[in-house]
């Protein structure tokens, strides 16, 4: 249960968890429980689980203790509703998840809401799920399309999605190729087993391709069976959605350009074994290979090795093939990248620690284990994990995203975590004392000499900590003097004692010479990536960066539909400009952006400054955006990317690009892309302030 002892642990807890304030204050002021409880409670439970404190007002980011005069009364009509189906789908709440608290004299009902396990989800209000669903959205609860509901009920009632028997399918739908190469691996794997002399289909019987249905005497292929040895025409009719994607990019950004692709072309079947088997050759093409003899023999695996097999069975065996999103497979040269539709049906951190196996697809698994590919124990993470370890590289960052769709992406960075210029740097700044510090404590000094800010989020990923246990970490360094906080509360970030990172005073001056026509950007910098500078104090010394983010289909892993360069396109429309900062005596560069030693690049602020072809060329970059009132999210985050690829550009100035209402592209777009690492703010201690600017992390290079 959460600790809290004082308003600073309410801080404390709104860097580390989602957290509700609520006031429960009632009509009489004696205390009851808000209406708007119900709606976070179900987000909550669908989501990742949080906290709710009823008894505080929280106001523009500040937290009012207010108590409740009577908590008995509160927490007696929390648990008759719990109980009442009327009211809410499903109890996940003991008495253990309730706890009264008392600061300053008053009492407050602190109530942590867990993430529902599959078999509970939905968690719905109201008898009907359908427009009574919520989950969880940034700092907002939003109900659920019906969609999305029926996904969540399928997954509800079916252990396994890949085990249905398909009417009208037959063994002639499958690529005998492809099963007669499996039935090869597998008689070199077991020579004496005896289903190496039975006929196709009782093989396939025996490994789950071909099924009987006794209560209801039908028999045929398998979902699975298809999935594993079919053609990509026939599985696109059972699966329209079904999509296969691997590429091989040459740099280190998200880019969507390749040297080297396969994906569902009609070149080869389309079907799941035949993509394992030549992107396993692929993702490991390149790796070394130490010599090393063990029994006697040559060892040509290292755990490198067993982690990419282990990574891509995953991301085929947990794929919700129903789901929109393609599964997708990146290799570039800092990193493995993994995608596949479809939610965790165990939370991350579980998955992470090992040992609670709840495969979506186990026929899939099943089928893979019989070859020597993944065990069905639940240790395919850790031994992920444990591979990267043994490398001394970034752990990996496994992590849910529910935006455009579902998916699931598990990162892998071949970076050092603890180069050697850093490390000489930090004995520099804090003599002796560092080396006294814990690994996961010097890890995160490193990080934000690296990256120029840490985050509560970026802790969690590097060191696999739990939340609190990150906010520990983070508040101890703090009060020990190694580290700095700025922007107390859920933006809130870290940097290393007389970092002095960029404020707006910096760069614009005291007065500002801020445009009056722009609102405040409410921005957020849960996951800063670096950019390759390092501001240790009293050094200029720019160290390498660990950075930039693969995300899922938006700007990220699925990257963009076409290649752009930096300055690339040619001019197309014009735009009126819009009245910038005025200050027309800056420096600025041959193409009009504002140049200033407090930033590592160049900052677009007044579109009337640039350069005119520079100018046409932002314009069509921008041109499907300036055209199309609606735009996909998808498309629009990856022209916002691509705008602010090698600059800074301020929210004012983008929006005039886009010919966005500022405030409608903060809260849509700007916001989530910074939250997700896809865009770093020029400004990461004020996060709201009115001439905050953003630039890409896709260009910049470990």
């Amino acid at each position: 249960m959460i600790d809290l002892h004082s308003p600073a642990d309410l801080e404390l807890l709104r860097e580390s968890i989602d957290l509700e304030c609520k006031l429960a204050a009632g009509r009489d002021g004696k205390g009851a429980l808000p209406e708007d409880f119900w709606p976070t409670y179900s987000a909550f439970a669908n989501t990742s689980g949080g906290v709710v404190v009823l008894g505080v007002r929280e106001k523009k980011g500040q937290f009012h203790l207010e108590g409740i005069a009577n908590p008995a009364k509160v927490r007696k009509e929390l648990f008759d509703n719990l109980n009442n189906r009327k009211q809410v789908s499903a109890n996940l709440l003991s008495d253990a998840s309730v706890q009264e608290v008392e600061l300053e004299g008053r009492t407050l009902l602190v109530v942590e809401i867990p993430r529902a396990n599959r078999k509970q989800r939905p968690v719905h209000l109201t008898p009907n799920p359908f427009g009574h669903t919520y989950r969880r959205l940034n700092e907002g609860d939003r109900v659920l399309p019906d969609e999305e509901v029926k996904r969540m009920l399928a997954e509800q009632v079916e252990d396994s999605r890949d085990d249905r028997i398909l009417k009208g399918y037959h063994l002639d739908d499958l690529c005998e190729e492809t099963l007669r190469a499996y039935r090869q691996v597998f008689a070199n794997r077991e020579p004496a087993h005896p289903w190496n002399a039975l006929d196709d289909q009782e093989f396939l019987r025996q490994i789950g391709g071909w099924r009987r249905d006794r209560e209801t005497d039908t028999a045929g292929l398998t979902l699975a069976g298809l999935l594993m040895f079919g053609w990509m025409s026939t599985i696109h009719e059972a699966l329209p959605n079904y999509m296969l994607d691997y590429q091989e990019r040459p740099e280190a950004r998200t880019e969507l350009r390749w040297v080297d692709r396969v994906t569902l072309d009609g070149k080869w079947s389309g079907n799941l074994y035949d993509f394992y088997r030549k992107v396993y050759l692929k993702l490991t093409a390149d790796l070394k290979v130490p010599f090393k003899l063990e029994k006697g023999e040559r060892q040509d695996e290292t755990p490198v090795h067993v982690a990419l097999r282990e990574a891509l069975a995953n991301v085929l065996v947990h794929a919700d093939y129903s789901d929109r999103a393609s599964v997708l497979v990146v290799k570039r040269p800092d990193m493995f990248g993994f995608r596949n539709p479809g939610l965790m049906r165990v939370p991350p951190e579980v998955a992470i620690h090992g040992g609670e196996h709840d495969c979506r697809n186990r026929t899939l698994h099943k089928m893979f284990r019989f070859v020597g590919v993944g065990e069905q124990a639940g240790s395919g993470i850790p031994k992920i994990y444990a591979g990267w370890k043994d490398q001394h590289w970034r752990a990996p960052a496994l992590f849910e995203r529910n935006e455009p769709y579902n998916q699931t992406l598990l990162e892998l960075r071949m970076v050092d975590l603890l180069p050697d210029d850093v490390l000489a740097a930090l004995r520099r700044q804090f003599g002796p004392a560092f080396d006294q510090l814990s690994h996961d404590e010097r890890l995160t000094l490193a990080a934000a000499a690296s990256e120029r800010t840490i985050s509560h989020a970026r802790i969690m990923e590097m060191t696999g900590m739990q939340s609190m246990e990150a906010s520990r970490l983070l508040q101890g360094l703090v009060r020990a003097g190694l580290l700095e906080s700025h922007n107390p509360g859920r933006g809130a970030v870290y940097c290393l004692p007389g970092a002095a990172l960029p404020t707006p005073e910096d760069v614009f001056g005291s007065s500002g010479h801020l445009p009056e026509r722009f609102g405040h950007l409410d921005g957020s910098s849960t996951h800063l990536t670096g950019d390759g500078s390092a501001y240790l104090a009293g050094s200029s010394t720019h160290l390498p960066d660990s950075s930039g983010h693969l995300v899922g289909s938006s700007g990220g892993l699925a990257g963009s539909s076409g290649h752009l360069t930096d300055s690339s396109g040619h001019s197309a429309g014009s735009s009126g400009h819009l009245s910038g900062t005025g200050d027309t005596d800056c420096p600025r560069d041959t193409q009009g952006r504002r140049l200033t030693e407090k930033l590592d690049a160049p900052m677009i602020d007044d579109l009337a400054m640039l350069d005119d072809e520079f100018h046409r060329e932002l314009i069509e970059e921008a041109l499907s955006a300036r055209a199309y009132r609606k735009l996909d999210a998808d498309e629009m985050q990856r022209i916002i990317l691509q705008v602010c690829r090698g600059h800074y550009v301020t929210g004012s100035c983008l929006a005039e690009l886009l010919k966005r209402n500022a405030d409608s592209l903060r809260k849509q777009h700007l916001k989530q892309l910074v939250q997700t690492g896809r865009l770093r703010l020029a400004f990461p201690t004020a996060p709201t302030h009115q001439m905050q600017a953003y630039r890409s992390t896709e260009d910049e290079q470990p």
